[in-house]
């Protein structure tokens, strides 16, 4: 099993199993993880699950889909070099011990 180390705004972590294949948006739902609204349930219609991939991982999830800087582009918090939709990070073994830091709002 896959592990992430979610992070709030305020500095506070939490790490969940995350089943491979799925992504970072169900996972965090399905653990009720504070910081990810999802409004259009992962469908990259909206920017309401934004995240901030940890720099020491930026290169293991990858650059960003297509249509995604678009939807980034309406993100509530600043966008930086490594915001990603976390609907569109799929979870891989090789992604065991992910951080992913979440933004102070998502609306």
């Amino acid at each position: 099993m896959t592990r992430i180390t979610f992070v709030s705004h305020d500095g506070a972590e939490r790490t969940v199993d995350a089943t491979d294949g799925d992504n970072v948006m169900r996972t965090a739902l399905a653990n009720d993880i504070d910081g990810i609204v999802a409004e259009c349930g992962g469908s990259m219609m909206c920017a309401t699950c934004h995240c901030y991939v940890d720099d020491e991982w930026a290169d293991k999830v990858g650059s960003r889909m297509d249509g995604e800087d678009d939807m980034l582009e309406s993100a509530a918090s600043k966008v930086i070099p490594t915001s990603r939709l976390s609907c569109q990070i799929r979870i891989t073994p090789e992604l065991d011990g992910l951080i992913v830091h979440l933004p102070e709002s998502q609306t």
